[in-house]
């Protein structure tokens, strides 16, 4: 299984960034997919979750209402839109596929892609 994450870089405070994640090696229905994030010198968290089947997302009280996340079944592929981006979303973000448990649980997630950058500036 590989998770390819893709899109970050360094943006102004208030502009936009879509991230993506290509994922392949199996059939993700049942999945959770999420993506998290982890400031410099702090904790992972998970940020946003979209079932892989249904579409249906969560999202952490961080980034509800400026970010969104959604899934190209057809493309194999979770993004995440983050508009009206601020210093304190600055993290690497990692995209991840949980088989079960809750969306916001770090340790539901079995697969794991690597990092991008996404670093703003005030």
């Amino acid at each position: 299984v590989q998770l390819q994450a893709s899109g970050g870089g360094l943006v102004q405070a208030g502009d936009s960034l879509r991230l993506s994640c290509a994922a392949s090696g199996r059939t993700f229905a049942g999945y959770v997919m999420g993506w998290s994030r982890q400031p410099p010198g702090k904790e992972r968290e998970v940020v946003a979750g979209i079932w892989w089947s249904s579409g249906v997302t969560y999202y952490s009280d961080s980034v509800r209402g400026r970010f969104t996340i959604s899934r190209d079944t057809a493309k194999n592929t979770v993004y995440l839109q983050m508009n009206s981006l601020k210093p304190e979303d600055t993290a690497v973000y990692y995209c991840a596929a949980s088989a079960g448990g809750h969306w916001y649980n770090l340790q539901s997630y079995v697969y794991w892609g690597q990092g991008t950058q996404v670093t703003v500036s005030s």
